[in-house]
């Protein structure tokens, strides 16, 4: 089955560019692209039982045509069948069209049922002439495929059709053992319902994707994922990487140091990770935390361990904010234990730059901390052994590739150590990440407050303003957060810059900070430690204060047009505070009215702080794709499974999985090459 499409029945070269253009070179190809949605055309609906809406297909006699002027010409037609009529409404039509719609004439029509200016109505209906009132009706409901211009769907049914009498060839690489009797039907069952249902079909269950001839072919799907993933996976793991063992002294002379003990969660996890930088061959592990779990200290005792074991680390962040701070936090945490901390970004002078690259290129910075920089050609390590990733899923495939091949030595890779505070429901997390080990730091550190969240119109705006004002007059601190929808930094920062005016104006006894992407680093960390310090009571920013900034004093945060941003975002602001022992809150400015999911938005943050909840409630909201970010790129793009919806699959599909490898090895590459394309190279990143 994999010829190529051109043995088809009319399929030249014209057609086979257009199909190519939609993924379809070979038969194969095309038995796999599969519908979109369905048009009933079994059977003729009665006119008089249309409603507003409705799809299918009438049939009836010409009562009247005639060709009228109303700003355009068109043609109307009215047509009856005993039960009602209709008007079909042309507005692109032929004289011959025109003539050969005569009053008499039987019409089968298709089409969606409108109101018009006399009743019901379809616009541009498809239509043929019933010279034989017995003539049958489609037997099965109609296919709606993703096409392209100039690819009619009449083109593409018909090519199914050809490559669905060749169906009984196509090898069904899922035997049945392997299926386990999950009570799915085999590939040809599955295949032939799916591309032409017949009409008694549920037709609710097909329009949901929950048919089990969709659930099996979702089921292959998924399984070809995961084996994708495990095989990318176990390549990487067999590749050589230098072992770490380490008694862990120096993380001792920085524990000893600190003013807290770790929780037990952040202790168990560096354990995990400990065990895995022992082994000979590289990490490959996600660290998820929920705002302020403490994954940086984490992320400090992996770098400790590599640095005391002679070898060098690498922290990389996405923005410059965060990267940022994590430089400023290494860097006071590492230096009394005489580490140096180097600090690659692209808005370095020519001359700071120069200095920071010999110093990791000789070695005598033994971590580096930077954004994207780290992995520009002219950055060399003296040995890199450990390479952490924060906020992963916002880097590139390839970003993640290069930075590890920084670190290729003699054919070792280094260890990654990939963190994110955006938490990811473990049923996502099992497909999603299949190729990384991964650890859940499931406990906040102790003295924490709850934030007590609200949901405020920004009609009372007013009140918001002099709740700040309470805030500082008890020696606390706050944000303001301006968010718009547009992406253009510039226009975010006008934003912000007219609400510190304002802010200014409104409260001048407060001490009014102003931080935004625009302005040079060294204003921005300018004002940050100033805001640090406490100098600065009232905190303007856009949204690059989402991760990375630990303030204990700041008490208070406003968000501004709330409804705007994603609960996962929401909830990453809302955790800049409540991390001393004062009593937080977070309001939620919104403008009014408020659409149904930005409602649900607002109401799960004032009903829950705990990420993982606000993860499932995220998913549901937006999708697996959105939640996930640019981890969809590539092997994510599934063309009929759904995370969200065949979840309760995923436990039966690590099974089948294991299975297949052990039973019919043989069907693992050729299974994974009938779904999968282009993620050979992106699972090479690990």
């Amino acid at each position: 089955m994999t010829e190529p499409v051109t043995v088809l029945k009319g399929v030249g070269p014209k057609l086979a560019e257009k199909l190519a253009k939609i993924g379809i070179r070979t038969v194969t190809d095309l038995l796999f692209h599969l519908p979109l949605r369905y048009q009933d055309r079994t059977r003729v609906m009665p006119m008089g039982s249309l409603r507003p809406g409705d799809e299918g297909v009438v049939e009836g006699v010409v009562d009247h045509a005639e060709v009228v002027f109303r700003g355009r010409r068109m043609l109307l037609v009215r047509l009856s069948d005993g039960t009602g009529s209709i008007t079909l409404r042309f507005f692109h039509f032929s004289a011959a069209q025109q003539q050969g719609l005569v009053r008499g004439l039987r019409l089968r029509c298709f089409g969606e049922a409108r109101r018009g200016q006399a009743g019901l109505e379809i616009v541009h209906p498809e239509y043929r002439a019933v010279l034989d009132e017995s003539a049958s009706v489609d037997d099965t409901l109609t296919p709606i495929y993703p096409t392209t211009e100039g690819l009619h769907q009449l083109s593409l049914r018909r090519l199914t059709d050809e490559a669905l009498a060749r169906l009984d060839r196509l090898p069904d690489w899922l035997p049945p053992g392997v299926l386990n009797g999950a009570g799915l039907p085999d590939l040809e069952t599955a295949l032939r319902t799916v591309h032409r249902p017949p009409p008694d079909v549920p037709v609710a269950a097909l329009l949901d994707g929950r048919h089990p001839a969709q659930r099996r072919l979702a089921f292959e799907e998924l399984v070809a994922h995961h084996l994708s993933l495990a095989r990318l996976r176990a390549r990487t793991t067999d590749e050589p990487a230098s072992p770490i063992k380490v008694k862990g002294e120096l993380f001792a002379q920085l524990q000893a140091r600190l003013p807290f003990a770790l929780t037990g969660a952040q202790q168990r996890v560096i354990a995990e990770l400990s065990t895995d930088m022992a082994r000979p061959h590289p990490m490959l592990r996600l660290v998820q935390g929920d705002v302020g779990a403490g994954k940086t200290l984490v992320a400090v005792a992996a770098c400790l361990h590599a640095v005391e074991a002679g070898y060098q680390a690498a922290v990389m962040a996405p923005t410059e904010i965060l990267a940022e701070q994590h430089f400023h936090n290494f860097g006071d945490l590492l230096a009394p234990l005489g580490v140096n901390v180097a600090w690659l970004s692209g808005k370095l002078t020519v001359r700071a730059r120069r200095e920071a690259l010999a110093e990791v290129a000789e070695g005598r910075a033994r971590v580096a901390v930077g954004t994207h920089a780290l992995f520009q050609e002219d950055v060399a390590f003296d040995d890199l052994a450990l390479v952490v990733i924060d906020e992963q899923h916002r880097f590139g495939v390839h970003q993640r590739m290069a930075l590890r091949e920084k670190g290729n030595r003699d054919g070792r890779l280094p260890h990654q150590l990939i963190m994110t505070a955006t938490p990811i429901p473990r049923t996502l997390a099992m497909t999603a990440y299949a190729d990384l080990d991964y650890s859940v730091i499931d406990e906040l550190p102790p003295g924490r407050t709850p934030i007590r969240t609200v949901a405020v119109s920004d009609k009372r705006r007013h009140e918001v303003v002099e709740r700040i004002s309470g805030a500082v007059a008890e020696g606390r601190q706050a944000y303001w957060v301006c968010t718009l929808i547009e992406e253009s930094e510039a226009l975010q920062a006008q934003a912000a810059e007219d609400t510190f005016a304002q802010l200014t104006e409104a409260l001048p006894h407060v001490n009014v900070g102003l931080v935004h992407g625009r302005m040079k680093p060294r204003d921005k960390e300018s004002v940050m430690a100033r805001f640090k310090a406490g100098e600065i009571q009232l905190l303007v920013a856009t949204t690059v204060i989402e991760v990375g900034v630990d303030v204990p004093n700041a008490s208070l945060m406003i968000i501004e047009n709330a409804e705007r941003l994603g609960l996962a975002q929401l909830h990453q602001l809302r955790g800049r505070v409540g991390r001393g022992t004062a009593e937080s809150s977070c309001v939620l400015l919104y403008r009014p009215p408020l659409s149904d999911t930005a409602r649900k938005r607002l109401d799960a943050l004032r009903a829950t702080t705990d990420g993982f909840e606000i993860a499932r409630i995220d998913l549901e909201l937006r999708g697996p794709g959105e939640v996930l970010g640019t981890r969809q790129t590539g092997d994510m793009q599934f063309r009929i499974a759904d995370l969200l919806r065949d979840q309760d699959l995923l436990d039966a599909v690590k099974d089948a999985a294991g299975r297949l490898m052990q039973a019919c090895p043989e069907n693992v590459e050729p299974l994974i090459a009938r779904w999968l394309s282009g993620a050979e190279e992106y699972g090479r990143v690990g």
